[in-house]
């Protein structure tokens, strides 16, 4: 692996990578089948992703013909690598017996370890017999979306696939690691003035927001709509906010801290709720919740902007979505994605039927949506939210940091790329898109 790192480092030439030995092991972070049990009977919160994360040697998987083997510079954590890290809401070894069940390739994934990660960016090292497009060499970002090309359901819209997947989630051979194994149909160019820490960070979260806000799959934002956000700096929020700016609509950003609040003003998110400030309770105990706090939070949203939202950007899940509802105007939209926050919701159904809202539903994005969002981060319209970056071995921390809730934006982890600051291919487009906006989000 270090013949790998130095041969990338020092911008060697395809034919010299190609020529390079492919070691039969490599390091990767993944959690243990034998270890499913360890956090039982502890609350969500008390599990510690440090306890079963590991970070070791693996084998090197055969390569498929529609695979790449990429040499992983970079990559990041997700609250997909939270739930498997503690095993919530179930373990991910069925979603591997599930794939192990399809096909031969299928079988690779059943393993006893799942090597975990939904994010990357690095190098083509080597491609499967029927790959086209992609050579040894190239320069990618990756996205997560595991697509079955001979599923028919998957040609309309591949997330609507009876089997499509998430990458390191659902499937093996995640992205926090050194090496990685991916469908050809999952690589991007990589962002040209972008550490490989910045480009490895994106694709999640960015693609999802894209799809939510954008794509006529979900909510279809038009200029001048008025988009409630929740958790504004956050992985999907912090791109979120950048998506309405970019396209002509109003912002209301909710965070949690006056800090937060301070780097929604610095974007230029000017309609901003600290919730925490402002006190707001939706529920007044466990199991039930406060409408008098619903038509506070209404209230104080019409005081910023002068109406009701439009789109509700809604991931929290439980502790926000009976106030997600009631806050959208009538003949509005609640675009929800995930749940880090619980799956059972509630929320007043006649605050939807009756003022003819509704609740559209969203997961990650297709290879086009994902392929535009790349474009856009590309191009410098949107920037990468990168807060921090943590070393792989360091990833059970990093982990536990987004479980509980004490980042900002994204968390990168360097995997080959011994440094931050390496990988960027065009110093001059770096400089004129502004090194302050690239990296606002560590300010």
């Amino acid at each position: 692996m270090k013949d790998i790192r130095d041969a990338i480092l020092a911008d060697a030439p395809a034919e010299e990578l190609a020529a390079l030995p492919i070691p039969q092991t490599y390091r990767a972070a993944f959690v243990r089948r034998s270890d499913t049990g360890m956090f039982e009977g502890m609350e969500s919160w008390e599990k510690d992703p440090r306890q079963s994360i590991q970070i070791d040697e693996v084998p090197l998987p055969e390569l498929a013909p529609d695979e790449a083997l990429v040499a992983v510079m970079a990559s990041s954590i997700n609250f997909n690598t939270v739930w498997t890290s503690i095993f919530e809401p179930l373990p991910t070894f069925g979603f591997l017996n599930r794939l192990g069940r399809e096909s031969y390739w299928g079988k690779r994934h059943d393993l006893d370890y799942h090597i975990i990660g939904s994010d990357g960016s690095g190098v083509v090292l080597q491609t499967g017999s029927g790959v086209r497009n992609w050579k040894t060499g190239d320069k990618v970002s990756i996205h997560c979306n595991y697509v079955d090309d001979q599923d028919p359901t998957s040609h309309d819209d591949s997330m609507k696939g009876a089997n499509q997947r998430i990458w390191g989630f659902e499937t093996n051979f995640g992205g926090l690691a050194d090496l990685t194994v991916v469908k050809a149909n999952q690589l991007m160019p990589k962002p040209t003035h972008l550490t490989w820490e910045e480009s490895a960070v994106n694709a999640l979260c960015a693609s999802t927001s894209f799809r939510m806000l954008v794509s006529d799959n979900a909510s279809a934002m038009k200029q001048g709509d008025t988009v409630l956000i929740w958790g504004a700096t956050g992985g999907l929020g912090g791109y979120a906010v950048q998506l309405v700016l970019n396209g002509g609509g109003v912002p209301v950003g909710v965070v949690s801290s006056p800090e937060k609040a301070e780097l929604l003003n610095r974007i230029g998110c000017k309609a901003v709720i600290d919730r925490k400030a402002e006190n707001f309770q939706f529920w007044s105990d466990p199991h039930t919740q406060d409408e008098s706090e619903w038509r506070r939070f209404g209230k104080r949203i019409r005081e910023l902007v002068g109406e009701d939202p439009d789109i509700v950007f809604e991931h929290p899940g439980r502790q926000t979505m009976g106030a997600s509802v009631f806050a959208a105007k009538r003949g509005g939209t609640i675009v929800t994605c995930a749940a880090t926050s619980g799956y059972m919701i509630e929320y007043d159904n006649r605050h939807l039927w009756m003022k003819l809202k509704r609740i559209v539903s969203s997961h990650f994005a297709n290879y086009q949506e994902a392929w535009a969002m790349n474009r856009l981060i590309d191009r410098g319209a949107i920037q990468p939210i990168l807060s921090e970056s943590f070393a792989l071995e360091d990833v059970g921390e990093a982990t536990r940091q987004v479980h509980q809730n004490k980042h900002e934006g994204k968390l990168g982890v360097l995997c080959l790329s011994p440094e931050e600051g390496l990988g960027i291919q065009d110093a001059e487009k770096r400089a004129r898109i502004g090194e302050d906006k690239i990296t606002m989000f560590r300010s």
